[in-house]
């Protein structure tokens, strides 16, 4: 018997501060199983946190910490010369806030993401990958820690005993040493519906991904991550989504 392909289909999300809005959250939701929302640092307010998930409640949808670094004006994406101890306080933090928020309408959360500049340092650099790893176990050893597929952030989390979901992009391109291509780049970013949709079953069927330099890079996907703060990010989940399940793969 055909064993059964499963993926777990996650989005950033909540990241809307005081009046300024981005991104459709509720509209997004109907299509993924797990959300990963800001925590005040790069992005979000409290409200908005409080807000997010309850609409993942209502959705029936997992719900994860986002913390980054504390830049709003770079929405994160900017790198920052921290220690592993500050690293370790800012996740500490950051994810404490949201479970709190979580604690309130009686649920909480089930995994940790670090967000942009934040999650790509850690996965080269194994210092800071220990310190969220150390803190995302001392906060609770049942969360899941989400990272970048091959990544220094999943070799810390098993060291530390964390279960990791080995996380694959179906909006960015890769680099042939398995890294995301720099949004620096002009071709970081895939435009294309579609072109994401076959990227993602690609990863997931055959274990591997084309690179931006045309060399096959291997990769393994446990979930697989969809921005929500492009303007076309609707179309995107819905088509990742219908193509996921034309392929007989099932989102969970």
């Amino acid at each position: 018997m055909k064993k059964q392909l499963t993926i777990d289909l996650n989005c950033d999300m909540g990241e809307s501060f005081g009046p300024w809005k981005m991104g459709d959250d509720e509209a997004v939701l109907p299509y993924v199983s797990a959300v990963n929302i800001a925590c005040g640092f790069h992005a979000g307010d409290p409200s908005t946190m409080m807000k997010t998930i309850q609409l993942a409640l209502k959705y029936k949808v997992k719900i994860g910490a986002h913390p980054g670094f504390q830049d709003l004006v770079g929405f994160g994406r900017r790198e920052m010369q921290l220690t592993a101890r500050e690293v370790y306080a800012l996740v500490v933090y950051q994810v404490g806030a949201l479970a709190a928020c979580a604690k309130v309408q009686q649920t909480t959360l089930q995994h940790v993401k670090p967000h942009g500049a934040l999650y790509n340092m850690a996965a080269r650099k194994p210092e800071l990958a220990d310190a969220i790893a150390a803190a995302v176990y001392d906060i609770d050893p049942r969360l899941v820690l989400y990272g970048l597929s091959g990544s220094e952030l999943i070799r810390a989390g098993r060291a530390k005993g964390l279960n990791v979901y080995r996380e694959v992009f179906a909006d960015r391109t890769y680099q042939q040493d398995g890294t995301l291509t720099p949004r620096s780049d002009k071709h970081a970013l895939i435009h294309d519906p579609k072109q994401a949709a076959e990227q993602v079953v690609g990863m997931i069927k055959t274990g591997k991904v084309v690179s931006l330099q045309g060399t096959t890079v291997d990769i393994q996907a446990d979930t697989i991550c969809l921005h929500g703060d492009g303007e076309e990010a609707v179309q995107f989940v819905r088509t990742v989504n219908q193509t996921l399940k034309d392929n007989q793969i099932l989102i969970r």
